[in-house]
């Protein structure tokens, strides 16, 4: 059998003394957790053990002996070392003696309560305390060939340093009779820069969370369930992004601990994400309005409008005559053109009634810039659907007047079969139809027939102005969803400290040879930067459908409406 000791690297310049740790029966392996030094009465020893059980909740017991021999030459503590065994009765009893100049470790253990003790091969493994200590061991996504099984027995290894915080808190200046070395034995972690903002940030959560208490209850009031109020709450990308950022403060603003290191880390990368957001607004704010930038954009903004109009218009223009050599029907062809044509002189007199208030518009809609750069884009995507209004409204006309036309087609088609659609069934159904239904069928099919393709040119030229609209949005809210989907505080870490995000280990041969035990050296192997986007991934507000191509492309020939994206409980049409 293997016997595998796990042997923290801090401890191998230590005085002689006792192993104190954690045996896995399970795995036959041995968790060094400290080195407890000489001069110490065994009766207390038990009751600090017994103490730190209660609180770490870790079987923390005493595993050996460990014996450095330039004291031991000085001292004589061999025999003495052998029959602390007698005291502290573990099985198996693990000595462990470093040898002076030797760069070889000695390790055996001795069975005193079995009757047929039988030689363990001992395999050494060092590790570093402090890093499997803060670093949290990810499951492999991949479960196959027992990589599970090994990630749970490393699991073990990594629980057991994590669960025993509370022993690393006593250092050497401790007037207590306990003496012990670890890899906070020189004096305890600590910044005072973190003490100071984890004493100010209670009070700090405490005021943020009446406020956000405050927030909440005026968006859950009744005005706002009243029409229009809820249709441009459902509708506007703001105000989605302002939802999704108040449910962010109040996860941040929560006096609730989290219970595991997932929870943390998704607090972290939400408060850095928020920080990083309303810093790159800030940014955006301040270049705004230096050098009176919301002035040119807002004397920029009226004649890009009208220059769009005059294109519309030409393009109208265009339609109306002989399009590519097209021959329309010229009635229908004119009503179509003419309406449109109508909608755009609406448009442009509204943008001209509006011009001498878009200046100050603008000025106040950049201070909102100050709640962060997510929310000044999906301002931009709202501002950008209100000045493309009109281009919408062209779309659905036509969508819906060749829906119409289509349905319209293969209605009178199943007419000519002799074919009918059962409603109720759900099904299509013969039937038998007369002479007077059959030509009425007939001279309604020819007339849609020979209007469908003056319809179908508009419907084809607005979808295209409209889908050229929609990526530009598009464009804007995958930007918005990746500033606030991306786990920068998880990035960051993997970046400086990558330990801390572990994937795996990886084992070092450090020596090797006959009639010693095996020297191995534990190193952490840190995940990947696509594993940790993959894993620590944020939620984000708007749900992009996954329609396939075969998909898009019905609804295209249907004239189906189709919208760039749709919110969370939105059915789209």
């Amino acid at each position: 059998m293997v016997l595998k000791v796990f042997f923290p690297s801090c401890c191998s310049s230590a005085d002689s003394g006792i192993l104190i740790g954690r045996w896995i029966s399970e795995q036959s392996s041995a968790v060094v957790l400290a080195v407890l030094h000489f001069p110490f009465i065994p009766v207390q020893v038990k009751q600090y053990l017994g103490e730190l059980q209660h609180l770490t909740k870790v079987s923390v017991c005493v595993l050996g002996s460990w014996s450095n021999s330039k004291q031991e030459k000085e001292e004589g503590l061999s025999e003495f070392l052998e029959d602390l065994g007698t005291i502290f009765s573990h099985e198996p009893w693990i000595q462990i003696r470093k040898e002076g100049d030797s760069k070889f470790w000695s390790c055996s253990t001795l069975q005193k309560l079995s009757k047929n003790p039988k030689e363990e091969e001992i395999i050494l493994v060092y590790y570093d305390q402090r890093k499997v200590m803060l670093s949290h061991l990810h499951p492999p996504l991949d479960t196959a060939d027992g990589r599970a099984e090994d990630a749970s027995k490393l699991s073990a290894i990594f629980d057991t340093v994590a669960r025993s915080r509370v022993l690393f808190m006593t250092d050497r200046y401790d007037e207590g009779p306990i003496k012990l070395t670890h890899w906070q034995s020189d004096g305890v972690e600590a910044s005072i820069i973190v003490e100071l903002l984890k004493q100010a940030s209670v009070p700090a959560c405490m005021l943020l969370a009446c406020l956000l208490s405050l927030v909440s209850g005026v968006c859950r009031s009744r005005v706002l369930k009243f029409w229009p109020l809820s249709f441009l709450w459902s509708k506007l990308s703001t105000c989605e992004q302002l939802g999704h950022r108040l449910q962010h403060l109040q996860v941040i603003s929560s006096n609730r601990k989290a219970q595991t290191q997932t929870q943390l880390m998704r607090k972290a990368n939400i408060f850095v994400s928020l920080l990083i957001d309303v810093a790159l607004g800030i940014l955006l704010m301040s270049w705004l309005y230096r050098k009176n930038r919301i002035g040119h954009l807002a004397d920029t903004l009226i004649p890009v409008a009208d220059h769009i109009a005059e294109e519309l218009q030409d393009l109208l223009q265009w339609l109306m005559g002989a399009p590519a050599g097209l021959k329309m029907n010229r009635a229908l062809d004119q009503v179509l053109g003419r309406f449109f044509l109508y909608h755009i002189h609406l448009w442009i007199s509204y943008i001209h009634l509006m011009s001498p208030f878009i200046e100050m518009i603008l000025w106040y809609v950049g201070l909102s810039a100050c709640l962060g750069l997510t929310v000044a884009l999906c301002i931009l995507s709202d501002i950008i659907a209100l000045l493309t209004f009109h281009i919408y409204c062209f779309y659905v006309y036509g969508a819906r007047l060749y829906c119409l036309k289509i349905y319209g087609l293969s209605s009178l088609w199943r007419l000519f079969r002799g074919k009918k659609w059962n409603v109720l069934r759900q099904r299509v159904d013969s039937c038998s139809y007369d002479l007077d239904q059959l030509f009425i069928g007939t001279l309604l099919f020819t007339i849609l027939l020979f209007l469908l393709p003056t319809t179908a040119l508009y419907y084809l030229v607005f979808t295209l102005l409209r889908l050229l609209v929609v990526i530009v949005q598009g464009l804007i809210h995958l930007l918005v969803d990746l500033i606030d989907s991306l786990p920068l505080y998880s990035l960051i870490l993997r970046l400086c400290r990558s330990y801390r995000l572990a994937a795996g280990v990886k084992f070092r041969v450090l020596e090797q040879q006959d009639g010693k035990p095996l020297r191995l050296l534990m190193q952490i192997n840190p995940l990947s930067y696509g594993a940790v986007v993959q894993t620590y991934r944020l939620p984000t507000y708007s749900c992009y459908p996954k329609d396939s191509w075969a998909s898009l492309c019905k609804k295209l020939f249907l004239g189906e409406l189709i919208y760039p994206w749709k919110h969370k409980g939105e059915k789209q049409d």
